[in-house]
């Protein structure tokens, strides 16, 4: 079982860490996860634990940590958003004010640099620089006086303790040196630019989670319900959340889907974009599936509902999406590591800083000053976001593009991809048979043999009779009447066909079959042709007229599984990022040579059991390779465990998308090659995050302890260090 706590408080990566080590000592906890970027923790507990007080308990040790926790229910997203903009507005006056106060030091200090004889006098100073400190600072004393009495150390202890050393040394320059030489500008204006950096970084973290937010907004809040029984018209409007599955809803032209259902009434296009990514409004008629959030178009729509609005489709999106934001992959965990010792490692460096300045004989003053500079400068903060807030915003645009990525793991495991196997039948191709290929015996018309197969096989549910009654409907070809049907098991179908008054027996039946029972087809029988929508076929059928023992060759329909019309694409696509290609499948020799041939694909495998498929991808593993599997049937479910990353269709079965990494929420093969590309994209974002993280830190500190950076300088650097890795993570969006 897992509980969720909106965790609040948390300002860097060290505070991640006491976080999860609060909860972890939980009885019970199996596991914590905190995310800074979200302000979350998921935990994991052992069911042999849970009580009605588990609750408490974990709030209650979050607290103790020093934060604030609450736990988080189902559908609060609206209310968090909602509270996390007041959180920004709230920083936002308190920035406004603090801005007014530190605008006239710096005047003054950059005066300063010009005319040495004109400075405000320190009661100004001291009279600016007080409310900032202990007013609009008071956030960062509050947090580190916290942390301090719990026995740990943060950002706010850092922030705090720099300006206030800076605020103390100004006032014992001033009332006990009487000196002029005070600090107070840098008190006021090192917090001024904190609260400005973590003002920028809030707003741009809400930003990161905006594809939760769209995804949230796109179920109405309330739907018209259809009592039973009555009119259409009669209807009344209910909450959304409340709807039950067997319930009839309307969803007038322009209005969004409530749930998941099927249409009983009513014709519409719908556009699904925002839950497939597919662009193209899509027809809907009665029979057909609708999910809840999608938009109707110009059409009225009568749906029967079919899940409740916490097991619909958008639901599940959302819970997947939210649940590989808050996971961290293998990289975040080393770095929350480094930064639980970060915190400690630069105060004892401000110590020896101070120290060493002081013994090299510049001074009290100067060598305090430095020490604030490298307490100042030295932020965790960019650390603890660098990972995180480049997941939200990859898993958030794959979920926007029709692309489920099950948790971060996952997203950093496919960067890794260098090789892609493919399943054969329903991933490459379309997984039902189409009718490719009709040749005529002697002057029979296409059309007219087109008529009295879909006659024969009306009312016939046979995947090969649904190929044939599809062609016929493409084109506009009208099934004629059959009489006296019946089916010849194991042999094929037969009836009456009355044509023009002329009253003819007709069989459609296998070749063996035709051939077993006396029939003769020959090539140069067979005169017209229909062109071909796939080289090759999979199975044949043949027309012929029964005139009592004799069987008379009327007709061969050739039957394929087609490919997906975009495979060619979505292969080329692979390879052009040197991805190898190459096809598992199940199916005989011949049909998977000849998909292979039409899509370039040099490597493959055909009549392969579920285990030889286990065994082919484990012999590319032990090779050193890192192989994604895409599937979409039960027997491809070993193998999209097994493989290293794990890709479903989405009309797929349940099964395989359970043991996917990657899910697809429309059967579009061009989405691997995207998923591929976004795993790499954010990959490479997160390298550059923690590389200028850690690189800024490393030439930072240095910097700040020879007396190089100022407390104002290294203040605007540690502000500007966490932004910067934020909004390097939105750039994400515009690849």
């Amino acid at each position: 079982m897992k509980k969720n706590l909106a965790v609040s408080g948390m300002t860097c990566a060290s505070c991640v860490a006491h976080v999860e080590g609060a909860l972890s000592k939980v009885e019970g906890v199996s596991a914590a996860l905190v995310n800074l970027a979200t302000e979350s923790a998921e935990v994991e507990l052992d069911d042999k634990s849970l009580s009605e007080g588990i609750d408490a308990q974990l709030v209650r040790a979050v607290v103790a940590a020093g934060y604030g926790a609450k736990i988080q229910q189902k559908d609060v997203f609206h209310q968090e958003d909602l509270r996390i903009m007041a959180e920004i507005h709230a920083e936002r006056r308190q920035l406004i004010g603090s801005l007014l106060l530190a605008t006239p030091l710096v005047l003054s200090m950059l005066v300063t640099l010009i005319n040495a004889k004109w400075m405000l006098p320190n009661a100004v100073a001291f009279a600016l620089a007080t409310p900032v400190q202990f007013y609009f600072g008071r956030r960062f004393l509050i947090g580190a006086w916290r942390q301090v009495s719990h026995g740990s150390a943060n950002m706010d202890v850092l922030v705090s303790l720099g300006t206030l050393a800076a605020y103390s040394l100004s006032l014992y320059q001033w009332l006990v040196q009487g000196s002029h030489d005070t600090y107070f500008e840098a008190s006021a204006v090192v917090i001024t630019l904190v609260s400005l950096g973590k003002y920028l970084e809030h707003r741009a973290r809400r930003e990161a989670s905006s594809a939760i937010r769209q995804l949230q907004s796109l179920r109405p809040d309330m739907s018209r319900i259809i009592d039973k029984g009555r009119p259409v018209r009669f209807n009344r409007l209910i909450a959304t959340q409340y709807l039950m599955p067997g319930d009839r809803i309307l969803i007038p032209a322009g209005e969004r889907i409530g749930s998941d259902g099927v249409v009983e009434e009513g014709e519409s296009e719908v556009d699904e974009s925002l839950i497939t990514g597919e662009s193209v409004p899509v027809p809907k008629k009665t029979g057909d599936k609708v999910l809840a959030g999608t938009l109707n178009g110009m059409g009225r729509l009568v749906i029967k509902v079919s899940a409740s609005s916490e097991r619909s489709t958008l639901a599940n999106i959302i819970e997947r999406v939210v649940a590989a934001q808050a996971n961290k992959p293998p990289i975040q965990r080393l770095v929350d590591r480094v930064s639980q010792i970060f915190v400690p490692v630069v105060l004892v460096v401000a110590v020896i800083t101070l120290a060493v300045n002081y013994w090299l004989g510049v001074g009290l003053d100067i060598s305090l000053i430095r020490a604030v500079s490298v307490l100042v400068i030295a932020c965790p903060c960019a650390l603890g976001l660098a990972t995180p807030v480049s997941i939200m915003v990859g898993t958030g645009l794959a979920a926007q593009r029709g692309i489920l990525i099950r948790d971060a793991s996952a997203l950093e495991e496919t960067h890794r991809v260098q090789r892609v196997v493919f399943d054969k039948t329903g991933t490459l191709t379309q997984g039902m048979p189409a009718l490719v290929h009709i040749r005529v015996a002697g002057h029979d018309e296409v059309g007219e043999i087109l008529a009295i197969v879909a006659g024969l096989q009306t009312g016939v549910s046979h995947p090969l009779a649904l190929a044939v009654l599809k062609r016929a409907q493409e084109e506009g070809v009208t099934a004629l009447v059959c009489e006296e049907s019946k089916v010849l098991a194991g042999q094929g179908v037969e009836g009456v066909i009355n044509m023009a008054g002329v009253r003819e027996r007709y069989r459609l039946m296998s070749r063996s079959s035709c051939i077993a029972q006396g029939g003769v087809i020959a090539a140069d029988q067979l005169t017209q042709t229909t062109p071909e929508q796939l080289e090759g076929s999979d199975t044949h059928s043949v027309l012929v007229k029964v005139n009592g023992t004799e069987l008379e060759l009327l007709a061969e329909l050739s039957f394929a599984d087609l490919l997906r019309p975009e495979a060619l694409e979505a292969i080329q696509q692979l390879q052009a990022q040197s991805l190898k290609v190459a096809i598992l499948s199940g199916d005989h020799q011949g049909s998977v040579r000849r998909v292979a041939q039409i899509l370039g694909i040099d490597e493959m495998s055909a009549s392969l059991t579920p285990a030889a498929k286990l065994e082919r991808l484990h012999s590319w593993q032990k090779e050193g390779e890192t192989v994604a599997m895409v599937g979409d049937g039960i027997n491809d479910a070993p193998a999209l465990a097994q493989a290293n990353v794990g890709i479903a269709m989405g009309s797929g079965t349940d099964v395989a998308n359970s043991a996917a990494s990657i899910t697809l929420l429309r059967a579009d093969l061009r989405l691997v090659a995207e998923a591929i590309y976004l795993s790499r994209a954010t990959w490479k974002t997160i390298q550059q995050n923690l590389f200028w993280a850690f690189f800024y830190n490393v030439i930072g500190i240095p910097l700040a302890a020879m007396g190089y950076l100022s407390p104002i300088l290294a203040g605007f650097a540690m502000a500007v260090s966490s932004v910067t890795v934020v909004t390097n993570a939105l750039l994400l969006r515009r690849k």
